[in-house]
């Protein structure tokens, strides 16, 4: 009997380390989003998988490839911290001290969900988690792409990519294209911040502390809790 042969062609893989090949690579994930396919990028905590935020399919696509159900839905990364208010309603004025002070970076803030969004992220309870990446390769994509939902690149469970070669061996068959940056600065995740209510939570602490962020909130009269 024949071995099964998995129609997915072989991904893509473009370094970006010379700028031709760069923008090659970043031309061609672009285009594998619009087509509703799933892409692999470096970001400036570890590496990710990335749909467009907007087409239902792609992001069922990238929970099944990690292997994660619709409990689990993956926050959404942004070019600019101007798109926040398209997507999100009833930001407070401490998450924006937050923003100012930490966007681009790893905080992924929890925010409201904008009630006239058409997408579908999986069970959200009416919220989004929006981050805003500290890395050039992410800003360029998503400066052409939008709005992308973009989980660690990893099988769920597995310790999350920190260079290319990892997220391959992962998710190479599920994706289109992998954006090859390098080693990631480390293997700590973003920060994540519920700012749905009149003071902060943190539901992970990662790569930002919760000193530093009583730092930044502190003159409001605000202070942000360890849920953990």
């Amino acid at each position: 009997m024949p071995d099964v042969i998995d129609d997915q062609p072989a991904a893509q893989r473009f370094s970006t380390a010379e700028e031709t090949e760069r923008e090659a690579g970043i031309a061609n994930a672009a285009l594998a989003v619009q087509r509703g396919q799933l892409v692999v990028l470096p970001t400036d905590t570890v590496y990710g998988i990335g749909a467009d935020a907007f087409d239902p399919e792609s992001v069922r696509r990238l929970l099944a490839a990690k292997g994660r159900g619709r409990e689990m839905p993956p926050p959404v990364l942004v070019s600019a911290p101007t798109t926040l208010d398209a997507l999100a309603v009833g930001v407070p004025s401490y998450a924006r001290a937050l923003i100012t002070e930490l966007w681009p970076g790893p905080l992924t803030l929890v925010c409201r969900q904008q009630p006239s969004l058409q997408w579908d992220l999986g069970d959200t309870r009416g919220t989004v988690a929006v981050r805003m990446p500290d890395h050039e390769v992410a800003l360029e994509l998503l400066a052409r792409t939008g709005p992308l939902a973009v989980s660690s690149a990893n099988r769920t469970g597995l310790p999350a990519a920190t260079d290319a070669d990892q997220a391959e061996a992962m998710l190479g068959s599920s994706v289109a294209v992998i954006l090859d940056g390098g080693p990631t600065p480390g293997a700590l995740p973003s920060t994540i911040v519920d700012v749905t209510g009149p003071a902060g939570r943190v539901l992970r602490l990662g790569a930002v502390s919760l000193e530093r962020l009583n730092e930044i909130v502190a003159p409001l009269g605000v202070e942000i809790s360890d849920e953990g």
